[in-house]
């Protein structure tokens, strides 16, 4: 391996992450590691989404934001440029307008040539880098669990016929989980995969010509987690699997805002409830309403970040009647930004209610808190399960048919977990404990980034 190393010891690579966050941020935490090896990155995203990222930029030596002109489309709201300015169902004119970057982008890996490009949305990639020599990888943040049971060959979705919920609910032939499955009213949230998502593509066939057309297909995830499922998606394909790991910051950055440590500085170790939904879900001012109130009935200290709800300009106005007052001096729901992974760093934070996307799953195991989880997505659903069912580290709040749960269910699952003398809580807190470990591990993260590293130097030298 030495000589490999000493042969190939760097790479020009270029970046083309989804335009959300969720896809944006985790494509820099890797570019980072990257930069760590030698490696010189271009990293295409949009104008907007520059000054949201570049405090995550470790290496500006290195890593080179390179913006992308997001073309308007009809449909989408003017100055649209991520997911996170619009509703999740306009997404489909993103990804036209993303598609609609491909000159430009085509223009770039030309000029550049590159020794890679990395990609998860932008089907097209290979056919622009093929014919120039370029290696491709598809880079899924997202879990294994979510590709294996819906965006593989197996699935067999019939081009131009959508996908019913009762196909939905049945395995992939092979499928190798019993447990990170759909129950009932859940498969709703995946028949979106046979809706369109960009110009004359659905989400399955522009995920599944993503990994048909790349070279490798990278995955964040590790094999002590999914195992069988990243097997079962390389068999599907036909292509090589890496795994990077879970590439996240060991350690919270920067510090915490005045504003939110003095604030949970009042409180005792281990005893506040902080909950945040992410930056793209929008609430009905009525679930909104029910949550605060499940947070309010707790009896404990919380936080809560949240988007304002459909119809509201602002998350106060949506509150219930004379919550403010009842809560005032243990629990605040915020409508802005939060720094996410100092907050749960913070000594004060004992629990991490979140949807369980694979972002949040990943910062979740590597905190210290109990974990609950209220998933909307189908992706978040089978994360859940993972979490859940699998790995026994979290408890998932009981919904009803409709998908929603009340604000006694919420409670109910918080004051579980955060109860002493709770058995599923000291059973959830064993397993997070031991997984902690294991993740926080020295030589854990490295070990699989050098291998990641390893398989792209065996990659670009395979003609």
């Amino acid at each position: 391996m030495s000589d490999l190393i000493s042969k190939r010891s760097s790479f020009r690579i270029l970046m083309f992450p989804w335009f959300a966050v969720g896809h944006l941020t985790p494509f820099l935490h890797l570019s980072n590691k990257l930069a760590e090896k030698g490696c010189t990155i271009s990293f295409l995203l949009p104008n907007k989404a520059i000054k949201l990222l570049q405090h995550f930029n470790l290496y500006p030596d290195h890593i080179t934001f390179h913006p992308v002109k997001v073309p308007h489309v009809e449909g989408l709201p003017l100055g649209t440029e991520t997911a996170s300015d619009i509703p999740i169902h306009l997404t489909h004119f993103l990804c036209v307008a993303m598609d609609r970057t491909r000159d430009q982008v085509e223009k770039i890996i030309r000029d550049q040539k590159p020794d890679f490009v990395m990609y998860d949305m932008a089907y097209w990639i290979p056919e622009v880098a093929r014919p120039l020599g370029i290696k491709t990888i598809k880079y899924s943040v997202v879990s294994a669990a979510a590709i294996a049971i819906v965006l593989v060959p197996a699935r067999n979705v019939v081009e131009g016929k959508a996908i019913t919920a009762a196909e939905l609910s049945v395995p992939p032939t092979g499928y190798p989980s019993t447990s990170v499955v759909l129950r009932g009213h859940e498969v709703r949230s995946l028949l979106f995969v046979s809706q369109p998502y960009g110009e004359g593509t659905t989400f399955y066939e522009r995920a599944c010509t993503g990994m048909k057309g790349c070279d490798a297909i990278a995955i964040r995830s590790c094999y002590e987690m999914e195992e069988k499922l990243c097997d079962y998606i390389g068999r599907q394909y036909g292509k090589p699997v890496f795994l990077t790991g879970p590439v996240l910051p060991e350690s919270a950055r920067t510090p915490l805002e005045d504003r939110w440590a003095q604030w949970l500085n009042r409180f005792e170790a281990g005893s506040v409830v902080f909950c945040s939904f992410g930056s793209q879900l929008i609430l009905e001012k009525e679930q909104l309403q029910e949550l605060v109130l499940g947070f309010e009935s707790t009896g404990l200290p919380f936080l809560v970040v949240l988007k304002p709800p459909v119809g509201s300009s602002t998350i106060e106005e949506a509150l219930p009647e004379g919550f403010e007052e009842r809560v005032k001096g243990r629990g605040v729901v915020w409508g802005g930004w939060v720094q996410q992974l100092e907050i749960l760093d913070h000594p004060s934070i004992g629990c991490f209610v979140n949807t369980c996307g694979f972002g949040s799953m990943w910062e979740s195991l590597m905190s210290d808190c109990q974990i609950v989880l209220v998933p909307h997505l189908g992706d978040q659903i089978l994360n859940t399960r993972l979490m859940a069912e699998e790995l026994k580290v979290a408890v998932e709040v009981e919904r009803d048919e409709k998908g929603w749960f009340t604000k006694e269910n919420l409670s109910n699952a918080i004051k579980c977990v955060m109860d002493k003398d709770s058995e599923v809580g000291s059973m959830i807190k064993k397993n997070h404990t031991e997984w902690r470990k294991l993740l926080r591990s020295e030589g854990f993260m490295s070990s699989y980034f050098d291998k990641f590293f390893q398989n792209m130097q065996e990659l670009v030298d395979h003609k």
